[in-house]
């Protein structure tokens, strides 16, 4: 054990007395230096989604048939996007943990909720053989609202952890949009429609990009920001997100 784990584990008990942490979903005392915000028994609570999802979009099954299945949506309309997967539905301890993450400033987050998603085997597929990790970008006033880009943080993390490199300010959003959570499928289209461009897309040309948001809902946004991409030069575009509402 190192000097600094030595003196962290000893002034811990002083730590807990002064400056009292509890986890912000169940309300227990956080006891170990590794937990930051929640427990790791929340964190233990979150069921990785085992059942099918189809195999463009992820909307997911709950059942196994042992056969990939296409939804009906995906073969009407096929996505820019190849395919999509998510860690599990948006919903319980994970949609707690994207709302903290997300809407209270919780960035220290981000790394157990990478790990929760990489734990999902499907995911892993995908991340397999990308070029370059792409986060959603925010409006530059949202963003700064905001202090970050949760999308950003998360795609810094996963990258470090595929040993892949982040292509920052490349997709950017050009317009302010209403709040897609407040809007019906057919409206969310609209309301991105020419809201996001590449800035520099002879970074992108001929690649493989990974691109990374927090929660999937209709797709509207994982498909205007595939659209741009594929127009600006790249290769292919494959998504991953927290959830899947």
């Amino acid at each position: 054990m190192s000097f600094k784990d030595f003196l962290t584990r000893a002034t811990l008990p002083l730590k807990l007395v002064v400056f009292p942490s509890s986890c912000k979903i169940c309300g227990q005392f956080l006891e170990n230096p590794e937990e930051k915000v929640v427990c790791q028994d929340c964190l233990d609570r979150v069921e990785i989604h085992r059942g099918e999802v189809c195999q463009v979009c992820g909307r997911l099954f709950y059942f196994r048939e042992g056969q990939p299945l296409i939804c009906q949506e995906c073969l009407k309309d096929q996505p820019f996007f190849t395919r999509h997967r998510a860690t599990a539905a948006y919903a319980g301890v994970l949609k707690q943990l994207i709302i903290l993450f997300k809407y209270h400033g919780h960035e220290s987050l981000k790394k157990p909720l990478a790990r929760l998603l990489l734990k999902n085997q499907e995911v892993q597929e995908i991340l397999e053989s990308v070029d370059l990790v792409i986060p959603v970008p925010l409006h530059p006033s949202r963003e700064k609202e905001r202090g970050f880009n949760q999308a950003e943080l998360l795609a810094e993390e996963i990258a470090r952890k595929i040993g892949k490199p982040v292509a920052r300010r490349v997709l950017i959003k050009t317009r302010k949009t209403l709040a897609q959570v407040s809007l019906e499928a057919e409206d969310r289209k609209h309301n991105l429609k020419g809201a996001f461009a590449v800035k520099k897309p002879g970074k992108i040309t001929g690649r493989k990009v990974l691109l990374v948001d927090d929660v999937f809902t209709t797709g509207s946004t994982s498909q205007e920001c595939a659209r741009i991409l594929l127009e600006a030069g790249a290769s292919e575009v494959r998504v991953v997100t927290l959830a899947r509402a």
